[in-house]
């Protein structure tokens, strides 16, 4: 990983690529002159690795057996293969990933399914921001059969009413002053990361590519940085309020919504054009929502990584600093429930942000396609949904959901804690592969959270080739980061109190999303490890709560 500044920057990416494209052209000049002993070496280290798995070892939840040769590390000084540097997949291991890189079933209820999704999920924004803004939180529904047709032009003039050019400029409909302040935004963080000083991650091998490697250019953090201290000097001198996002919700969530489904068909036809679409299933509504490209980029900014970082959750902070400006202006002062919101969203984007360089090393990035699935949400759904206890609050006086001293000491000692196993579980994973990979560099941002790099961490190494980790946090659960995660989702709804059951629809909804995911998963690893996952399973067999499930 490289630092990058200028013109040093680029010949220290060059230099890297170069060094990269020379690993890689060695290691097959290596398996292409491989001597007998260098096969008779391999069938004795596959041959141990079978009957390691075939053994009947004692491996129980709390406890590895540590006689198994398939697990390496916790101080073992032997492995049934070398890693370093680099992640080396068997011959078995890429026959796997072909499969598992082709279509071979549909998700989401196949296209009827992803259609519904995306034609029925900007009106469900809608209908619940108008709930909150305009109808004390509560959801409305008709009042009779022959309520609907009004009921729905009632709705419809939230959004637009030409009869009257103030509900225009007071609702949904929008304007000038939206695209002009959501846009100026996209424009600003993609300039940012294409000028900004950051570090240069090598990320995992990506099958589709030949196992090859992708480099990315990590300076969120430098960019969020410089975001606060623009978004403070505009507000400060007045030259954009930022209580203009709060009090024109719905102009800015329209325009989020029109560039989500902008920027989803234009990636979609631009890779269908230019012959780089991916793992296509021949059907134009499903391939639109699962996405076409699989590494768009322009220039050195990979969208894909650069969509899930800047876009939603520096909006989302936004939103949340929006919120705490309005109470301040109409109150005086911020409470202590909306200042929960800032710390929590603030926290979160620095997380992303601070910890950039692993984001490489996720599914997310050499898997997942770019499509409207996840581009939508980046750009619409997370920031315009995941707020809507702020914007309760913001609309509510603070007699609505002020708690006891007790109760909030309780909120934020857990956010804190919460937050602490996401950071530190994601970290560790990631970094885990950036060791194997020979990679790893810690950047020594702030915070760094304690047991955020693993020492000789214990895995369990498979005959695909790949480790999975079983130290740390994931030692005690599959997917500990997603019990954490959904802890904070659910702080940042219970923090607008009950009298409203939609700021908890960030929770209700991550739940079904990390549970699909979660299936998602592990039905791969389940086709791309076989017996090794059974083993996995056997040693970590809790996905979310230990004992439980």
């Amino acid at each position: 990983m490289v630092e990058s500044n200028g013109g040093a920057g680029l010949a220290n990416v060059r230099e890297r690529t170069a060094e990269l494209r020379q690993r890689q052209a060695a290691a097959e000049a290596t398996k292409s002159d491989a001597t007998e002993q260098d096969i008779a070496d391999q069938k004795e280290a596959h041959a141990n690795l079978i009957k390691a798995r075939n053994t009947n070892y004692e491996h129980r939840y709390g406890h590895v057996d540590m006689r198994d040769d398939q697990i390496v590390g916790g101080g073992k000084e032997t492995a049934l293969q070398k890693y370093n540097p680099g992640i080396i997949i068997s011959e078995k291991g890429r026959e796997q990933d072909k499969k598992l890189d082709e279509h071979y079933e549909y998700e989401f209820g196949g296209p009827l399914g992803v259609t519904a999704m995306m034609t029925l999920f900007p009106v469900l924004m809608y209908y619940l921001w108008i709930c909150l803004w305009f109808y004390d939180g509560q959801l409305v529904i008709p009042k009779s059969f022959d309520d609907i047709v009004p009921f729905l032009h009632r709705m419809g003039r939230h959004v637009y009413d030409p009869a009257d050019v103030l509900v225009i400029l007071k609702d949904a409909f929008p304007t000038k002053r939206a695209f002009a302040g959501y846009g100026g935004l996209m424009v600003f963080q993609f300039a940012l990361a294409v000028v900004m000083p950051g570090y240069w991650q090598e990320g995992l091998p990506v099958p589709s590519l030949g196992y090859k490697t992708l480099m990315y250019k990590c300076n969120a953090l430098s960019s969020f940085y410089a975001t606060l201290i623009v978004c403070a000097g505009l507000h400060l001198t007045g030259a954009y309020r930022l209580t203009t996002i709060i009090e024109h919700f719905g102009e800015y969530m329209t325009v989020s919504m029109i560039a989500g489904f902008a920027v989803s068909f234009a990636t979609y036809f631009h890779a269908v054009l230019t012959g780089t679409q991916h793992r296509m299933s021949g059907n134009f509504a499903y391939d639109l929502f699962m996405g076409a490209a699989l590494n768009p980029r322009i220039g050195n900014v990979d969208l894909k990584m650069w969509a899930e970082v800047r876009i939603p959750w520096v909006l989302l902070f936004l939103i949340s600093v929006s919120g705490a400006c309005k109470q301040y202006e109409v109150y005086g002062y911020v409470t202590a429930n909306m200042a929960f919101m800032v710390l929590a969203t603030g926290l979160y984007i620095n997380a992303c942000a601070k910890g950039e360089e692993c984001i490489p090393q996720t599914w997310d990035m050499f898997h997942e396609k770019w499509g409207f699935m996840v581009i939508f949400w980046n750009f619409a759904g997370v920031p315009f949904t995941y707020c809507y206890s702020i914007v309760y609050m913001a609309a509510h006086p603070p007699h609505y959901y002020k708690f006891s001293t007790p109760t909030y000491v309780f909120m934020y000692a857990l956010l804190i804690f919460v937050h602490w196993v996401f950071d530190s579980s994601m970290a560790q994973k990631s970094r885990f592969r950036m060791q194997l990979q020979g990679t790893l560099k810690v950047r020594y941002t702030f915070p760094q959270w304690p047991w955020s790099t693993l020492k000789n961490p214990r895995y369990l190494q498979t005959e695909h080739g790949n480790a999975l980790l079983i130290d740390g946090w994931w030692q005690y659960l599959r997917k500990p980061n997603y019990t954490a995660d959904w802890t904070q989702s659910f702080l940042w709804g219970a923090c607008a109190g009950m009298n409203s059951v939609i700021p908890y629809f960030y929770c209700l909804f991550f739940l079904a999303v990390l549970t699909h995911r979660c299936g998602r998963d592990f039905e791969r690893c389940e086709r791309k490890y076989k017996e090794d996952w059974v083993k996995y399973c056997k040693i970590v067999p809790y996905r979310f709560i230990p004992f439980v499930y």
